[in-house]
């Protein structure tokens, strides 16, 4: 935690970039497990990566709209936390395998959310935790664009009893203006502290820690 806020480093791919978050105070470290990413490591590259990671943060394994086989494997690999992204109007008795395969508390849903849409009310019991990315038609986070940091706002407040995640082009340049605008305690930081999709740069990093006060 850095000052009162949590860290999520997310799309790594290398054991060196995993060590630095840590070090800098990361609380979570995330992998991508969809094939279809430009930060996608493999479940066999991943237990490869695997002794090299560092004690300290919680490692959360993301996917999309998994099959009970990917979900199976992801557990069986020795993940903390599963984050699920999928369409917001996806069958519900799907979702709620999910949450029945890892349990709420494990459990952090990521609705593919179009702009002005409602958020889908009946995920809201399966997970305790749900992550605000910004929409794109084309595919499931990681675009780098910002979001809407008002949204995210009144549905925190709204649902104060769930955790909260702000993503979506986070950067050391725009963090404290998107804290401000959403109140987020939570934020999830991908391509603004890369240099290339799954590869991080130690500058970036540094300074968002410094942005956040670290």
């Amino acid at each position: 935690m850095i000052g009162e806020i949590r860290l999520k480093i997310c799309g790594i791919t290398l054991a060196k970039d995993a060590r630095l978050a840590a070090e800098l105070g990361a609380d979570f470290i995330a992998f991508n497990l969809y094939p279809k990413s430009p930060r996608y490591i493999s479940q066999a590259d991943y237990e490869a990566l695997r002794a090299s990671l560092p004690e300290g943060p919680r490692r959360v394994a993301v996917l999309v709209e998994p099959s009970a086989a990917e979900l199976a494997a992801a557990l069986a690999a020795g993940f903390h936390f599963f984050q699920i992204h999928a369409r917001a109007d996806l069958a519900l008795p799907t979702v709620a395998s999910w949450s029945a395969a890892v349990g709420a508390a494990r459990l952090w849903l990521a609705a593919k959310l179009p702009p002005g849409a409602a958020f889908p009310s009946g995920w809201l019991p399966l997970a305790d935790t749900f992550l605000m990315d910004t929409f794109h038609a084309e595919g499931f986070g990681g675009s780098g664009r910002t979001g809407d940091w008002g949204g995210f706002a009144k549905l925190a407040a709204t649902h104060p009893e769930k955790t909260w995640i702000l993503a979506g082009g986070l950067s050391p340049d725009n963090i404290a203006a998107a804290r401000a605008a959403s109140g987020a305690r939570f934020v999830d930081v991908n391509s603004g502290v890369e240099v290339a999709p799954g590869i991080k740069s130690p500058e970036k990093l540094r300074a968002l820690v410094s942005a956040l006060g670290g």
